[in-house]
C-alpha cells in the first residue's frame, strides 16, 4: 500500500511539473491528450459557455465570456498548486508520516498541511520532521514552491504583452474595415486615390500580426480566450476579415495588391488551421453560407458603386468559393467554440465613416489654401463633425 501511494504521488508531481513546463516555457504547442491543462479547459468552458449563454442581453454575455480568460488562469495555477500539496503529502504518506505534530498524532492530515505549509513557504514549524530522508524532500518542496511562484509571476507579463500587441492591430481596423470589420468595407474605404498602396500595406502588417497570432496563441493557448474591449470586435472576426479581403482581391478584384493579398491569405490561413487543432476541431462542414449568390451580387453592385476594380466574368463567383472553401470551415469551428460570431461580408447597417468627413473638411482646407471659389461647397459643413457616430462604443 505504502509503495502505490508513493509511485502516485511521484506521478502527481510529475504530471503537474511537466504540465507547468509545456505551458508556461516551452515555446511551442504543447502534446498530449491527458494534459492537465487540457482537461481543465475542457471540463470548466463547456459549463461555463452553458450557463453563459442562458443570459439575455448581449453585453452581459460578452461581459461573463470575458471573465473566462483571466479567472481560468487564476483557477489553473490553483489546481497546479493543490495537485503539487497532494502529490508531496503522498509521498509523506508513503515514508510513513515521519514528523513531530503536538496537536495530534502524526497521519495524512498532518502529511497536508505540512506539504501546504512548506509549498507556499509558511515555514510554521509547529510540525516538524524527524528523519534525513523526509528532511530532504521538505527542502525540494519548499525550493519547488519558490521556482512555481518565480515562473509565474514571470508568465503574467508575457501574456498580458502578447494580448495587448493583438488587441492592437483589431483596434486600428477598427477605423479601415467597419466595427465587426468586414470585407466590403475594407476595400470601400481604400477606393480612394493611393488607396491601393495602402491597401498593400495593411496587407502587409495583417500578414505580420497574423505570424505573431500564430506563433503567441499555439505557446499560449489561454489567449484564445481572451475577449477583446468591444462586443462587436474579436481577434477571430478579425482575422476572418482579412482572409475574406485577401480572397476577394485573388479571386475577383484588379490590382497589384492582389499579389500581397496571396501572401496575407497564406499566412493567415495558416494561423486559423493551426489553432484550431489546438482545440481538436474538425472544420465545419455544414454552416451557413456567409456569401450566397444574391449576396454577391449586392458586395459586386456596392464595390462598383465605390469604384473598386471588379473583375467580374462566368467564374469569379466561383473561384471565390474555392478560396473561401479553404479556411471559412475552419472559422466557423472556431466561433462555435470560443463563441465569437463571424463577420459578415456586408455590414447590415453600415456606419458613418468618420475617415471620409475628415477627409472631405480637409479638402475644404485645401481649397481655400488655393484660393478656389468652390471651397465651400466640397464637403461637409463644420460643424458635422461633432455629430459623427463612432463605429464602437459597445463595450
Amino acid at each position: 500500500m505504502r509503495i502505490l501511494t508513493l509511485i502516485a504521488g511521484v506521478l502527481c508531481l510529475f504530471a503537474v511539473l511537466l504540465d507547468a513546463f509545456q505551458t508556461i516555457i516551452l515555446p511551442r504547442r504543447a502534446t498530449g491528450r491527458f494534459r492537465l491543462t487540457r482537461i481543465f479547459y475542457i471540463v470548466t468552458w463547456k459549463p461555463w459557455v452553458f450557463f453563459t449563454q442562458r443570459l439575455c442581453k448581449t453585453r452581459r454575455r460578452e461581459a461573463v465570456f470575458s471573465y473566462y480568460g483571466p479567472m481560468s488562469l487564476i483557477f489553473l495555477l490553483a489546481v497546479w498548486a493543490a495537485a503539487m500539496v497532494a502529490g508531496f503529502a503522498l509521498i509523506y504518506y508513503a515514508l510513513g508520516s515521519p514528523f513531530n505534530d503536538g496537536a495530534r498524532q502524526a497521519g495524512l492530515l498532518s502529511d497536508f498541511y505540512v506539504s501546504g505549509t512548506t509549498l507556499f513557504t509558511l515555514g510554521l514549524g509547529d510540525v516538524t520532521p524527524h528523519t534525513g530522508w523526509v528532511r530532504g524532500v521538505v527542502i525540494l518542496e519548499s525550493g519547488t514552491g519558490l521556482g512555481l511562484l518565480a515562473v509565474v509571476m514571470g508568465y503574467f507579463p508575457v501574456l498580458y504583452s502578447a494580448f495587448s500587441r493583438r488587441e492592437v492591430s483589431i483596434s486600428l481596423l477598427d477605423a479601415r474595415a467597419g466595427s465587426p470589420p468586414t470585407a466590403a468595407e475594407l476595400l470601400r474605404r481604400h477606393s480612394y486615390e493611393g488607396g491601393e498602396h495602402a491597401l498593400a500595406l495593411l496587407l502587409v502588417e495583417w500578414e505580420r500580426w497574423s505570424a505573431e497570432l500564430l506563433e503567441s496563441h499555439i505557446s499560449y493557448p489561454l489567449l484564445c480566450y481572451f475577449r477583446s474591449q468591444h462586443t462587436n470586435q474579436s481577434w477571430i472576426s478579425a482575422l476572418t476579415a482579412v482572409l475574406d479581403t485577401s480572397a476577394l482581391l485573388i479571386a475577383g478584384v484588379r490590382g497589384h495588391e492582389a499579389r500581397q493579398a496571396q501572401l496575407t491569405f497564406a499566412m493567415a490561413r495558416h494561423a486559423l488551421v493551426d489553432l484550431s487543432q489546438i482545440f481538436s476541431l474538425a472544420p465545419v462542414t455544414d454552416a451557413p453560407d456567409r456569401l450566397p449568390a444574391a449576396r454577391y451580387d449586392q458586395l459586386y453592385a456596392l464595390l462598383c458603386q465605390s469604384g473598386v476594380s471588379v473583375c467580374r466574368d462566368g467564374s469569379s463567383y466561383e473561384r471565390l468559393r474555392e478560396m473561401r472553401a479553404l479556411y471559412e470551415g475552419y472559422a466557423a469551428a472556431l466561433s462555435d467554440y470560443l463563441c465569437m460570431p463571424l463577420p459578415p461580408w456586408i455590414a447590415d447597417q453600415p456606419h458613418k465613416d468618420n475617415w471620409l468627413a475628415v477627409a472631405k473638411l480637409r479638402a475644404q482646407t485645401e481649397a481655400a489654401n488655393s484660393g478656389s471659389e468652390s471651397a465651400g461647397q466640397s464637403g461637409l459643413p463644420a460643424q458635422t463633425i461633432a455629430t459623427l457616430v463612432d463605429d464602437h462604443h459597445d463595450f
